[in-house]
């Protein structure tokens, strides 16, 4: 069990706030950024319109967390756990989630340019028209994941898990997809031009009217009809 500590007033004003107690605080529009929040317990904490930029929040406990509309720019996530936490519409860009654990958080309409992501875990989120071109995704589990109409233009999402993932209508152009689970994932009406699809056995995938155009496919495995 974690022993975190109760900040004090000073802390909240010198943003020194690594290993404190946060639970259930109401921190609606707090300017924290570039803070240190590392390993933090802000579970279920509203921190809506909050200033995060820069903030330090390697394995801090966000589960449940409210960071509606939150900044978050370049943030560190290492590790982070965002679990069920509302981050719809969070500027998360060039943030480092690497190892993150965001299950089932909603992240609808975030702006995830350029975010590190690597191995993190997102499955059952809701990345619903989600900004995540150039995202780094790579080994990350996106099992059943909403990413419908999502962004992904030139994201790394090799070795990613895409299990039941829905990507109907999201924009895939560029992305890297070499040695990805795609089974049972639905990519009806997305965009895929040039696109790298080597390899990738895509028999279970849905790919009706999905727009193939100059997509790298050697060895790759269609569904049945879309060869």
């Amino acid at each position: 069990m974690n022993d975190y500590r109760s900040p004090s007033e000073e802390d909240l004003l010198t943003g020194q706030l690594a290993g404190t107690d946060l639970r259930r605080r109401n921190l609606r529009g707090v300017a924290l950024a570039g803070a240190d929040l590392a390993g933090a317990d802000l579970s279920e904490a509203d921190l809506r319109e909050a200033d995060l930029a820069g903030a330090d929040l390697a394995g801090a406990n966000l589960t449940g967390a409210t960071l509606r509309l939150a900044m978050l720019k370049g943030a560190n996530l290492r590790a982070a756990i965002l679990e069920g936490a509302n981050l719809y519409g969070a500027n998360l860009r060039l943030a480092d989630l690497s190892g993150a654990r965001v299950r089932e958080a909603n992240l609808a309409q975030a702006d995830l340019v350029g975010v590190r992501a690597a191995g993190a875990y997102f499955s059952g989120a809701n990345l619903w028209a989600a900004d995540l071109r150039l995202a780094d995704l790579a080994n990350a589990n996106l099992g059943q994941a909403e990413l419908s109409t999502a962004d992904l233009k030139e994201a790394n999402l090799e070795g990613a898990n895409l299990r039941d993932a829905t990507l109907s209508g999201a924009k895939l152009s560029r992305a890297r997809l070499k040695g990805a689970d795609v089974a049972g994932a639905d990519f009806s009406d997305a965009r895929l031009v040039g696109a790298d699809l080597s390899g990738l056995d895509m028999s279970g995938a849905v790919l009706a009217r999905a727009d193939l155009h100059d997509a790298e496919l050697s060895g790759a495995v269609l569904p049945p009809g879309e060869d």
